[in-house]
């Protein structure tokens, strides 16, 4: 417990940047509730006004919170959410946000995660990167991923990137922690094409053998693969369907180890996600937002090539 509580002294103060008295709220769930404890200590013994609230898990990623909870991120000055399903993208974020809240959320974060991998990066080399890839992602109209002979074509013409490089230091900012990616929200009805999902999945975790998307109308058509079972709510209907992102990794620490916060991360990698999106700049609603990662992808951004096999060329 001393050494989680000294990580976050050090997260609250270096990504934060908290200070004396300002009003922290920490939101956990019963299973991350040892992590938000930690983060309550941390934030107490830098003199900050410390909230702890503490809900049922969510049933999946972009469920909302319950609405005493969703009121409190409104009211603090820093909340950060250390929890098993994601509150990234809800309206309780977005709306805490407005109001000028500073928030990093931690979906599926396990204390072996506070201590090791992405937790660990240079986030001054990641927030560069980062900044460099959300402008190539706000500048091009369409990106293209290529993969195993596999081809997913994304219109992202007028939409605009943005930064998570874990660094959330003004009013207002927010994303994830530990972090370190680019992403947008594409045209809704702009995705063509297959691709494979070879490194983890939510609803799945890592995978041990690929899954097979293909997709047109920016819809989920189809998935194949072990364990594609698990992501049925997917086909529920074509709005929790809908390709919802395009993001980048950008942290070099970063480890793939089954969960999507670290995985996504990971350096030279391409995600994509199907739910809600308008967090992020989008329209679609849905119940879910789930993520699959692409390990070793080439990547084009118009007719730039911006990552060769999982290798950046910018």
């Amino acid at each position: 417990m001393e050494n989680l509580v000294k990580i976050a002294e050090d997260v609250l103060t270096s990504c934060l940047a908290v200070k004396t008295g300002e009003e922290v709220l920490i939101i956990t769930d019963d299973s991350r509730k040892e992590i938000g404890e930690a983060i309550y200590e941390a934030a107490g013994n830098l003199d900050c006004e410390k909230l702890l609230m503490v809900m049922k898990e969510r049933e999946v990623s972009g469920q909302e919170p319950p609405k005493a909870i969703a009121a409190a991120m409104k009211a603090a000055d820093v909340v950060i959410v250390p929890t098993a399903q994601s509150l990234t993208h809800t309206n309780a974020r977005i709306e805490a946000a407005k109001a000028g809240a500073r928030v990093a959320t931690m979906p599926g974060i396990t204390k072996e995660m506070f201590s090791r991998g992405a937790m660990t990066a240079d986030y001054n080399e990641v927030e560069k990167l980062t900044a460099k890839v959300t402008e190539m992602l706000t500048g091009a109209s369409r990106a293209r991923i290529e993969k195993d002979g596999y081809v997913l074509n994304i219109n992202i013409n007028g939409r605009n990137g943005v930064p998570s490089p874990g660094v959330y230091r003004e009013a207002g900012k927010c994303g994830n922690l530990p972090s370190g990616e680019a992403y947008i929200a594409p045209l809704e009805d702009g995705s063509d094409g297959e691709m494979i999902i070879d490194g983890s999945m939510v609803g799945i975790g890592k995978l041990e053998s690929p899954l097979h998307m293909t997709i047109s109308g920016g819809k989920l058509r189809s998935v194949t693969g072990e364990k594609s079972e698990n992501l049925d709510i997917l086909l529920k209907n074509e709005i929790n369907g809908t390709v919802c992102e395009l993001g980048i990794g950008t942290n070099e620490a970063a480890i793939l180890n089954g969960i999507i916060l670290e995985d996504e991360k990971v350096y030279g990698t391409v995600h994509i996600a199907f739910g809600t999106n308008t967090s992020f700049g989008g329209t679609n609603k849905a119940e879910c937002h789930m993520d699959g990662i692409i390990l070793r992808p080439t990547l084009y951004l118009d007719d730039t090539k911006v990552i060769e096999n999982g290798v950046f060329l910018i």
